[in-house]
């Protein structure tokens, strides 16, 4: 399980891990790494490296590999970031459909029952 200190980040810079996703190893790789890169030179290189989820993780080249052949080119390690934290699957969403503003939400049947005065 990963702690809270390492999700949470920090605006320090201590820790690898934002919104539920943790670089670990990879997060160091990036920063020592020769830029511009293709997100296909970091497959090559760096593609084993796992990135921990909440729900699960996957592999650098699962998440990089969902921008295709044609792939990208990437200026800095926070842009490679930003990148696989848009790319992550579902693993990196806590629950699904939760909302925490309160109520529910009222189903189509609910809708049409109801009488607008």
């Amino acid at each position: 399980m990963v702690s809270d200190d390492v999700v949470a980040g920090g605006a320090d810079g201590e820790g690898n891990g934002e919104q539920g996703v943790e670089l670990g190893a990879l997060d160091d790789e990036l920063e020592t790494h020769d830029y511009p890169v293709s997100s296909s030179e970091l497959v090559e290189e760096h593609g084993d490296f796992e990135i921990g989820l909440p729900g699960g993780s996957q592999v650098l080249s699962e998440v990089l590999g969902l921008l295709g052949e044609s792939g990208k080119e990437f200026e800095g390690p926070d842009d490679v970031r930003r990148a696989i934290h848009s790319l992550v699957g579902s693993e990196a969403v806590g629950r699904q459909r939760y909302s925490d503003r309160g109520g529910s939400t009222p189903d189509e049947n609910d809708l049409a029952s109801q009488e607008s005065f």
